[in-house]
């Protein structure tokens, strides 16, 4: 991971909607440190750039940037596109009938009990075409595509004004020799590097998702390709000369190349890479089993981390409609940001997001035109947050605690015949009850009891809300990171570099040719490999994951079952999937045949990891008090002793009402709780017992 010639520093860095965090890693000196800036949203590359150059200390030029030898960055410049419909004009050239399959999905609907619903497809009907090509399922040729007609689709696409295209075929995935003709035909005529094989990003059955999750990435290649190439290029022309990783969604890393090649494994990346921080945290000071909240300025993020690992899903959506089918972590996001606007319906109810002032305007308080209230302004009124702070990074001198009071007085008081703080707080009631839905449903509704998880709040509001998370959903200790407002900048320069792949084979179990599926795992593992050889990154070990999509003959729902390389025979394999579908389900189906539908491989570059330690507190003494600060909770107001977080040496006990402040993020210790800062520098809090 280090690159003697080009310096010591390791870096992370995650660009969210109101900052950008570096988390700074010096390997020779044992040392590390972060880096906060203003994220500047639509030039995410000059706030990146902004962040580089600080490295180096003020006034010291380009030195920050030659002083490293790798950047690993999370990246939302995809998702954003995706959710903005912001990406590049793309064509689709398919099998003939099957022009329609991006829009009729699985025939779902925005809103399950909805009689309506409207669903605009990335690309429009106009610029999907059909040829002649047809294999049949069970990967018989039977009609050979015509090379003339894809070329006179591609030349259409062109004429047609299109940046990236896909080549979407139906039953590619059982036999890809039409397609394989047909891309090379594209390839040939199209006038840059954007053209998108659905076999070669998923060669797994189930046409909508194969179709959806190639088109996406079709439409990405543009835009994320051309950020990345910039965002290089820049980094040499400031004396860079080491490797730029990218985070996949799954929690690995991958080569700037590669996120080229498949920017829609990007989709996420930034809270995965939380989630992968949150792990390894929780893990050293150990508590394995965690449920971690990334609360930034728009959304709130809920992932579970179970045994020390993150949960993986094979599919997510990005919005209604826009299906990835790629390894991803899971993560169930809603809008509950610092930023989510509060409001009074029609009906007399008050309602917290998914409306968010971002970061411009921002926050009423910020004073740059919002005079709608958001869960800050209520933080802010409450006391919560000290308005005459630094905003970090530089964004803002001070917030303006009046303008929060105005509001929530004219567009929440005043509708409900409240005072400004009974308005304020219950805001944050509205916010909170949100939030705890959100940890349910990845815990309770997955068959977990949050009693035997610890909560883990990241991001730069999540310390605020921990003690009400707590509260709400019985978790019964909270771990705040030492440094929760760069959480995935941290989880960065974490990471292990990983390589997924699938094949679709569809067979019994009891017909499997068992020396085809080990022939199959070897060509995964070479073209995984291959992968993690690009990115000239050294590794202390290789590890690789075996997992087979299985199911009783009759389901339409699989089982994943992890097996063992060297032991793939059909006794083991059977055996394997008894066991988890009975923990899965309760009980096994005797007498019934098996059926395996999917080969799922993931080779793994393990990258040396950092002590954790170096995060501790360098403090030996417990420093005295700033002072107190009035906060208004549960209908009263209290003094809370305020603290200097990062001040507080191992071993501090601080009982609340407490506030803890540092530069990425402010802490509420509520009355009734306490908070103890361990070995790593994490604030472990639990509840008084007196």
């Amino acid at each position: 991971m280090k690159d003697a010639a080009h310096g010591s520093l390791v870096v992370g860095v995650d660009v969210g909607g109101t900052f950008t965090d570096l988390f700074v890693l010096d390997e020779a000196a044992g040392t590390a440190r972060v880096v906060k800036v203003p994220s500047t949203r639509g030039e995410e590359a000059r706030g990146f750039m902004n962040g580089i150059e600080r490295i180096g200390g003020e006034g010291e030029g380009h030195g920050g940037a030659r002083a490293i030898a790798t950047v690993v960055h999370g990246t939302t410049v995809g998702t954003n596109a995706l959710l903005e419909r912001k990406v590049a004009r793309t064509g689709i050239i398919t099998t003939e009938g099957f022009r329609d399959v991006l829009e009729m999905r699985r025939r779902d609907r925005p809103r399950t009990w909805g009689l309506r619903g409207t669903f605009e497809p990335v690309v429009p009907r106009d610029l999907r075409l059909e040829v002649s090509e047809r294999v049949l399922a069970d990967g018989t040729l039977h009609t050979a595509v015509d090379i003339a007609q894809v070329e006179a689709a591609a030349r259409a696409l062109l004429e047609r004004g299109c940046e990236a295209v896909c080549v979407f075929f139906v039953n590619a995935y059982a036999n890809s020799v039409n397609e394989v003709h047909a891309v090379a035909a594209v390839r040939a005529i199209w006038p840059n590097a954007n053209v998108t094989a659905a076999t070669e990003v998923l060669p797994e059955i189930r046409e909508f998702e194969r179709c959806s999750t190639a088109t996406l990435n079709a439409s990405l290649q543009p835009v994320v390709g051309s950020y990345l190439t910039r965002l290089e290029s820049d980094l040499k022309a400031h004396g860079f000369g080491g490797e730029l990783l990218v985070v996949q969604s799954n929690g690995g890393i991958m080569s700037r190349q590669t996120a080229c090649d498949v920017p829609v494994r990007t989709a996420l990346s930034g809270p995965a890479a939380g989630v992968i921080a949150c792990a390894a945290i929780g893990r050293a000071a150990g508590f394995p089993n965690l449920v971690t909240g990334d609360m930034g300025g728009t959304s709130f993020d809920v992932s579970l981390v179970a045994r020390g690992e993150a949960s993986l899903s094979a599919q997510t959506s990005i919005d209604f409609g826009m299906v990835v089918r790629a390894p991803m972590i899971q993560i169930e996001t809603i809008g509950a940001g610092g930023g989510s606007i509060a409001s009074v319906d029609a009906g007399g109810l008050l309602q917290v997001g998914p409306e968010s002032a971002g970061s411009v305007p921002g926050p009423a308080c910020y004073g740059r035109g919002n005079m709608r209230p958001t869960v800050t302004d209520a933080n802010v009124l409450l006391g919560r947050i000290a308005a005459d702070r630094p905003l970090g990074g530089g964004l803002l001198s001070r917030m303006d605690a009046g303008k929060s009071r105005e509001a929530i007085d004219m567009h929440v008081a005043a509708p409900l015949g409240l005072d400004a703080y009974a308005a304020a707080e219950a805001i944050l009631t509205v916010a909170n009850a949100k939030m705890a839905g959100a940890i349910r449903l990845v815990s309770i509704e997955r068959g977990h009891d949050p009693r035997e998880f610890a909560y883990m709040p990241f991001g730069g509001g999540g310390a605020l809300h921990v003690c009400a998370m707590m509260r709400e959903v019985g978790t019964t200790t909270g771990i705040v990171p030492r440094f929760p407002g760069v959480t995935s900048a941290i989880g960065c320069v974490i990471a292990d570099m990983r390589h997924d792949g699938v094949q679709t084979l569809n067979r019994g179990l009891a017909e499997l040719d068992v020396d085809d599926l080990r022939a199959r795992v070897a060509g995964m593992a070479d073209a995984c490999q291959q992968r993690l050889d690009s990115a000239s990154v050294a590794f202390e070990a290789v590890r690789e994951n075996v997992e087979l999509d299985m199911l009783y003959v009759g389901q339409s729902h699989t089982v994943r079952v992890e097996v063992q390389r060297d032991a793939l025979d059909r006794a083991a394999i059977g055996a394997a999937f008894e066991a988890a579908y009975r923990t899965a389900f309760g009980r096994a189906l005797d007498g019934i045949p098996v059926r395996i539908m999917n080969l799922r491989y993931a080779r793994i570059g393990v990258r040396p990891k950092f002590d954790l330690a170096v995060l501790a507190p360098k403090a030996t003494t417990m420093p005295a008090s700033p002072g107190t600060q009035a906060v208004f909770h549960d209908g009263q107001w209290w003094d809370a002793v305020r603290h200097a977080r990062l001040d507080l040496p191992v071993g501090a006990t601080v009982d609340g009402p407490a506030i803890l402040e540092q530069a990425d993020t402010t802490i509420w210790l509520e009355p009734g709780f306490s908070g103890r800062v361990d070995p790593l520098g994490n604030l472990l809090i639990t509840r008084r017992t007196t």
